[in-house]
């Protein structure tokens, strides 16, 4: 039986990619899809898996070698383990089968006609077929729309929202970064006093301020919608229910329809969540209700001091409000290494109304002057401010 040379797979854009680690040996025998050696690149480290079963006779590539699509990786000799089950099938399907013992104790065996068949599910009809649907448009699911096209598949994009990006562009990373910088110049001008230039206050138009986050977004977006024309991803709007294990259903602001496909990837991203002890109210907001920029608060409470509750709080720091924030771990942006968010906390404590760490907020009562917020500290004492 000839050898084989497993070589590199496709790639994508990378060529000349790094080796960094040989995971078997010659004699060594592998199967299908046992991974060969491991790539790097400047974004991903990958295992690179066998396309075919046998005993490595020679490897073609050390530690350190350089490698892009068909570049060989192992040589090996084919094994004979499935002409051996070809060959034996057949015989044990020949051989006579014993009946089966029984014993005084034990029950009569149960004849096969007496054992149901459980009914098969039919499909539902679909008024059309796709090899790959993609269930939610963010980082995750466009990407994955992009790339399986651009290897040929035919690709359907369902998005719920009217824009793609999910929630990084739409309402959260992109806009995010966008006030943030907004935040750092007003910081950096009102710093620089210290040094004999001083700008004044700065006066905010919010409206503004607004239009030009929402700018950048839309850019953004308005790009994804064009690579996805250009690869020919239909875009498909709208909210989507499983109907059996290949078949979705889709209604939107059109209808419904229900789409046939070979295979599905899950990307449905996340949305805040509304605290169920927090009264019905419009000046509370959640992350994205904050990226809207409602009419500068005086005094402007944030529940949860991670990332985004943190971003949100400089934000508004830097607009003018009174900022206090509540955290119920024992440090800000929990997991995060301590020595690095000290400075941060020492930074916005003297900024920052309060800064209330393992206490949790158990309740709020809304007011015609403000919100009225009860607290509970790790001991049991509770406060209302």
């Amino acid at each position: 039986m000839s050898r084989i040379d497993v070589a590199c797979p496709d790639l994508g854009d990378f060529k000349d990619i790094p080796v960094i680690d040989v995971l078997v040996k010659p004699g060594e025998t592998v199967q299908l899809d046992t991974p060969l050696v491991t790539l790097e690149t400047d974004k991903a480290t990958m295992d690179v898996p066998s396309s075919a079963a046998g005993t490595v006779v020679e490897l073609l590539v050390d530690k350190g070698s350089l490698v892009s699509k068909g570049t060989p990786l192992v040589r090996l000799e084919p094994g004979e383990s499935a002409s051996t089950a070809t060959v034996a099938a057949p015989a044990a399907a020949a051989a006579p089968k014993a009946p089966p013992k029984s014993s005084p104790t034990s029950p009569p065996d149960t004849p096969p006609q007496a054992i149901a068949k459980s009914p098969e599910v039919a499909e539902p009809q679909a008024s059309r077929s796709v090899a790959l649907l993609v269930l939610g448009a963010g980082p995750g699911g466009y990407t994955a729309a992009f790339r399986a096209a651009d290897l040929g598949l035919k690709v359907t994009l369902v998005e719920r929202w009217a824009t793609l990006g999910g929630v990084c562009l739409n309402v959260g990373c992109i806009p995010s970064k966008a006030l943030l910088h907004v935040a750092k110049v007003i910081e950096e001008a009102r710093e620089v006093s210290a040094h004999g230039i001083a700008f004044g206050a700065p006066a905010l138009d919010l409206a503004k301020l607004r239009g030009w986050k929402g700018s950048i977004v839309k850019k953004l977006t308005g790009g994804l919608a064009m690579l996805a024309k250009q690869r020919k991803v239909e875009v498909v709007r709208g909210t989507a229910q499983f109907l059996s294990p290949h078949v979705i259903e889709v209604t939107g602001a059109a209808g419904s329809e229900k789409i046939r496909f070979e295979q599905c990837i899950i990307a449905a991203g996340s949305e805040p969540i509304r605290l169920p002890f927090l009264p019905q109210d419009p000046r509370i907001i959640d992350s994205s209700g904050a990226l809207e920029l409602p009419e500068k608060p005086g005094r402007f409470l944030v529940i949860g001091g991670g990332i985004i509750g943190l971003e949100m709080a400089c934000v508004y720091d830097a607009l003018g409000a009174q900022v206090s924030v509540v955290e119920l771990t024992a440090q800000l942006m929990p997991g995060c290494d301590a020595d690095l968010v000290k400075p941060l906390e020492k930074r916005i404590k003297a900024r920052y109304g309060e800064i209330m760490l393992n206490t949790r907020v158990i309740g709020a009562t809304a007011a015609s002057e403000g919100l009225q917020v009860t607290f509970e500290a790790q001991g049991g004492a509770r406060s209302t401010k």
